[in-house]
């Protein structure tokens, strides 16, 4: 039982069955939801005994093989709008590298707990509202004028802003943002909100693996677990009813909140 995975991995073995199995179950819930759970996978590999530094960067990197594998599917499906990743995740991206170097000015706790109350109160507006979004398909919006691109771009640098500070993707408030704001079809705005969440954890994970901050080991049999889930769950997606899967991003971007408020509160 005290057998480790070896080759420069220190995880013991029913450790890493745990996760894996973890990893496939949270791959699965993000892959429906369109996001990459990574907030929710930490927490259990902490809880492992992981070094806090190494389980951050071996869990973006498996955010980011979910987050492609799911968006494959999607990208299948046609429900990822690539001029949207192009107008949000370029901004995100910059605001990304200026948060990783803003980071330690601010607080982390304010900046967690923040984002956490941010991704709650949306959550409890999805459940609430969960069936008038569904019935307001016909409003949807598919072109952008100067003023959208604008909101778009403004949001994604905010978002990137902020996760680059906390070391997080945050397609927690990406998704929210995308259905209520720039008014898209949940299920768009699921298949597109992986593939920036895919493009920002490849970037994010690079300083981690230059620190050496990474589990190559744990992160293949994760990866696979998170891959075979995150395709999966995104084939459910195009299933179920509008109302069903925007109830569903609701109960998940609560959880996801009180774990971000949880996080900042011990930070």
């Amino acid at each position: 039982m005290d057998a480790t995975l070896g080759w420069g991995s220190g995880v013991l073995v029913w450790n890493a069955v745990v996760l894996t199995v973890v990893s496939l179950a949270v791959g699965l819930l993000g892959g429906f939801v369109g996001l990459a759970l990574g907030t929710m996978r930490l927490p259990a590999m902490l809880l492992m005994g992981m070094a806090a530094p190494t389980a951050g960067g071996t869990n973006i990197l498996v955010s980011s093989i979910s987050s492609i594998f799911g968006a494959i599917r999607h990208i299948r499906e046609g429900r990822v709008d690539f001029r949207l990743v192009l107008i949000m995740g370029g901004p995100a991206f910059v605001g990304a590298f200026i948060g990783g170097f803003l980071g330690g000015r601010v607080s982390e706790t304010i900046l967690l707990s923040a984002a956490g109350l941010l991704v709650l109160w949306q959550g409890v507006e999805l459940r609430a509202r969960g069936r008038a979004v569904a019935a307001s398909a016909d409003d949807f919006v598919t072109e952008y004028d100067g003023k959208r691109m604008l909101l778009g771009g403004g949001m994604g640098l905010g978002v990137g802003l902020l996760g680059g500070a906390v070391g997080l993707i945050l397609g927690s408030i990406r998704l929210p943002a995308l259905i209520r704001v720039l008014k898209m079809d949940p299920r768009i705005a699921a298949g597109t909100n992986l593939v920036i969440g895919f493009i920002m954890g490849s970037l994010g994970w690079i300083g981690h693996a230059i620190k050496g901050d990474v589990d190559y080991q744990l992160l293949l049999i994760m990866g696979v677990g998170a891959a075979v889930g995150s395709y999966f769950g995104a084939k459910l997606t195009g299933r179920v009813d509008l109302a069903t899967l925007v109830g569903a991003m609701g109960y998940v971007l609560v959880a996801v909140g009180v774990i971000l408020i949880w996080r900042g509160v011990t930070a």
